[in-house]
């Protein structure tokens, strides 16, 4: 069992969140997608404990592995949504403003649309943190990390603790923002877990 899994995936949020501050603040979209990924490679370099980089290997079950998710995702709520909430005390109004006609935009999809657009970008997080874990070159590790986050991020994929970030910094707490939040949370799943099981099919049939 891992120990400090709380801390880890605060520290976890808190680099999401940084990530989407930085994506916030450039006008440039592809400029910002590459940044972005800062994000995610501490996560991964650190150890952090991040939602969508565990959720895919929920199965096949383990015993405890829920807990671990569980305490991961209220980890990652606290880490980012603090953020988000303290970064409304900077002053910095037209990043702020963005994030409410970013969040808002993502309120306006169809619920299906909505699932379909996490679930794929549960797919994007598996690859980028399985690839890296397999991986030994350093330079492939970095670039198969940055590219996922760059293709969920210009895709207009959803992720659900980046999206945290922008429902806190734009004080969205609506019935409707909380059930997209499950929405978010249960297709990054479907997406993550769904990949993982076809890779663990094609590990057995290999080894038969």
């Amino acid at each position: 069992m891992h120990k400090n899994i709380i801390l880890k995936a605060i520290m976890a949020g808190l680099m999401i969140g940084f990530a989407g501050i930085i994506y916030l603040s450039l006008e440039n979209k592809i400029i910002g997608a590459l940044f972005f990924s800062f994000g995610l490679l501490m996560v991964v370099s650190k150890g952090y404990f991040l939602y969508t980089g565990k959720v895919g290997y929920a199965l096949p079950y383990e015993k405890g592995y829920l807990k671990i998710l569980v305490q991961t995702l209220i980890g990652n709520v606290i880490g980012i949504m603090s953020l988000g909430l303290l970064f409304r005390f900077t002053g910095l109004s037209d990043i702020i403003l963005k994030s409410e006609v970013i969040f808002l935009g993502k309120l306006d999809k169809s619920w299906y649309e909505t699932l379909i657009l996490a679930v794929f970008c549960g797919m994007m997080m598996y690859i980028a943190v399985e690839n890296y874990k397999k991986l030994e070159i350093s330079l492939l590790r970095v670039l198969i990390v940055i590219m996922p986050v760059a293709i969920f991020i210009l895709a207009s994929f959803e992720h659900s603790v980046a999206n945290m970030l922008y429902m806190s910094m734009s004080l969205t707490f609506t019935l409707k923002a909380m059930i997209y939040l499950i929405l978010w949370i249960t297709g990054n799943a479907i997406g993550a877990v769904t990949l993982n099981l076809i890779e663990v099919k094609l590990v057995e049939q290999q080894a038969k």
